[in-house]
């Protein structure tokens, strides 16, 4: 049977502090947590500690770091040196593997590889497993492309947030099922979050009006799932986000939904109907 965990995103709770947004997660019967750990030093102290201190007691908390930079004007060649730097300092906490938004849409195809090996070659040596997610601005961006640089790298692993796709295609993806067949062998790790063909995250994808677009999501969740060995383990992040992904009513930007409340409401909604 595949053992599934569930993680809390730390996105969204960046006014916690490392113990509290711990505490949150267990608290919530989240098996572990992901976060893009911030570059300030006190946080990454006390993120360090905290996480120590939790495996003492449970040493199969599972805790994946991202590694995700803002945008920047830069040569690929000084974009994979700030990453590598990056990676390099995030072997430290020992995660369980690492998830990086890689590359960027506007590199080369041939720049885009020498970066992916790098990160490939880094994770062998480092031990570390690590993970691509498919994203806009990334050289996962698009479905049909992404396919190119699976032929090069036929064991790359990949985070699976197709919502980015949908948005990407502005369709459900109903017209590439022989695409997403050949990547869905290829995707190690989920980001169950419901978006549609204009956004990456609907208001509230319980709400009536998204039963379909959160039954396509399920389906896809699923066959990522049968595609796995029932003899391991994979992970899941309900990854519902704050602004810009969260819509907001005019004028009083009042969220249009409680991004907390949805990220646990999904694990339950995944926990009853996703057979593992």
């Amino acid at each position: 049977m595949l053992k599934i965990k569930f993680l809390y995103p730390y996105w969204g709770s960046e006014h916690l502090t490392p113990t509290s947004f711990i505490d949150l997660a267990i608290s919530n019967g989240f098996d572990g947590i992901e976060i893009n750990i911030p570059n300030k030093p006190v946080f990454e102290t006390d993120f360090y500690n905290s996480l120590n201190t939790v495996r003492l007691a449970n040493p199969n908390f599972v805790c994946v770091l991202q590694q995700v930079f803002e945008i920047k004007n830069e040569t690929p060649q000084d974009y994979l040196i700030k990453v590598l730097n990056r990676l390099e300092n995030m072997v430290h906490y020992k995660p369980n593997f690492i998830n990086s938004h890689t590359g960027k849409d506007h590199y080369s195809f041939s720049e885009n590889c020498k970066i992916i090996d790098a990160i490939e070659e880094f994770a062998l040596k480092s031990k570390t497993p690590i993970y691509h997610e498919i994203h806009r601005g990334r050289f996962t961006f698009h479905s049909a492309t992404t396919l190119q640089y699976l032929e090069v790298f036929p064991q790359l692993k990949l985070v699976g947030d197709l919502s980015h796709w949908w948005v990407v295609s502005e369709s459900m993806l109903q017209d590439q099922e022989e695409i997403i067949n050949k990547v869905i062998p290829h995707i190690h790790h989920i980001h169950a979050r419901v978006g549609f063909e204009q956004a990456p995250q609907v208001n509230n994808p319980f709400a009536p009006e998204w039963n379909k677009h959160l039954h396509s999501c399920l389906d896809f969740w699923q066959r990522i799932i049968r595609s796995h060995d029932k003899n391991r383990q994979m992970a899941i992040t309900p990854e519902f986000g704050p602004f810009p992904y969260m819509p907001q009513s005019p004028f009083d930007q009042k969220p249009m939904a409680n991004q907390h409340d949805l990220n646990i409401t999904m694990k339950a909604f995944l926990e009853q109907h996703l057979t593992f």
